[in-house]
């Protein structure tokens, strides 16, 4: 077994060095460490079509063994079958289960969908989050998935379909030119932004990080404030924003953020990331813990650092005023 020294040369120096100067020895280490292992196969439960005991019933019989989240009743952590055998399963290829990590699943649980409300994915695809979305709505509503890739259009279709999500809408175009109609038309915005993906690194895996490179995050940076700002165009006034990524990178995070509060000023409000104690777990931050990026906002913040069971992910909800 390699050590951690000898995996850690693996990953980009300049990319180490960002965070060494971002953080503390002790929690630089931590994101590190948390770079090192493979993490385990989770999923959620479809409730459009099923229910976690059900599936767990189903899974006892088949002999998968399985852990509880506790900060979502319908996510499971498999433990003894890998990702390609479970696709094999007749739970999957029904769309009764829907494998999706951990992190991926806290933006929408931070959004809180209503029943009956009008949502936007601005970029939506491979459905992970929408097809989350629809089910905390109870397929009532109406949300729209938007997709700028052809390719990743014919996936996040697939995977509508296959989950049962009949409220989800499509539209194939650039999430930075909406058409004059869906102006402050959505009750909610989900941003999940397309970003550097450094929460997603692993040391033993080159193709996490092959294309990582500090322009390419600035270049992400100017991106994600485009999105940002056709998203805040999108929301109804009083409506909720969250804006995600599944990088550490406070380029493409607090200043993309800080950008928009000082740009909308009065008009956008940063709102604290709850999620039924996710805060208090051991993997999660309220902040840098040095840096440029230490004011008051910044506080409100979700931050889970990566480990053996989580990847890294930046979460902030953003409330839009009434002019």
């Amino acid at each position: 077994m390699k050590s951690f020294r000898q995996l850690l040369q693996k990953l980009p120096a300049e990319f180490i060095e960002r965070i060494q100067n971002d953080y503390q020895p002790s929690q630089a280490e931590k994101i590190l460490t948390g770079m090192m292992v493979e993490r385990p196969v989770t999923l959620r439960i479809n409730t459009l079509k099923t229910n976690v005991r059900e599936v767990m019933r189903v899974f006892q019989k088949d002999n998968i063994k399985f852990d509880r989240v506790l900060w979502y009743s319908d996510a499971l952590i498999v433990k003894n079958i890998r990702e390609t055998q479970l696709e094999k399963h007749s739970l999957y290829q029904e769309g009764h289960i829907y494998l999706q990590s951990l992190s991926s699943m806290v933006p929408p649980l931070a959004l809180d969908p209503k029943v009956g409300q009008r949502i936007l994915d601005l970029t939506a695809a491979p459905g992970s989050k929408s097809t989350q979305l629809a089910a905390l709505m109870n397929n009532q509503g109406m949300l729209l998935a938007n997709e700028i890739n052809e390719l990743r259009v014919e996936r996040l279709k697939y995977n509508i379909d296959k989950q049962g999500a009949s409220i989800i809408e499509i539209r194939h175009g650039d999430g930075k030119r909406l058409e004059e109609n869906y102006r402050e038309s959505f009750d909610a915005v989900l941003l999940d932004a397309p970003c550097s993906g450094e929460g997603l690194f692993l040391a033993c895996d080159p193709k996490t990080y092959r294309f990582w490179n500090p322009k390419r995050v600035r270049e992400l940076s100017n991106e994600q404030k485009k999105l940002l700002r056709t998203a805040l165009w999108a929301l109804k006034p009083g409506g909720t924003l969250i804006y995600s990524t599944c990088t550490l990178s406070s380029a493409e995070n607090e200043a993309v953020l800080d950008w928009a509060l000082e740009k909308y000023y009065p008009e956008l409000k940063v709102e604290s990331v709850a999620l039924n104690g996710l805060q208090s777990l051991p993997n999660t931050g309220p902040g840098l813990a040095v840096g440029e990026f230490s004011k008051p906002n910044s506080q409100k913040y979700l931050r889970i650092y990566p480990t053996q069971l989580m990847e890294g992910f930046f979460v902030a909800k953003l409330r839009k005023g009434n002019r």
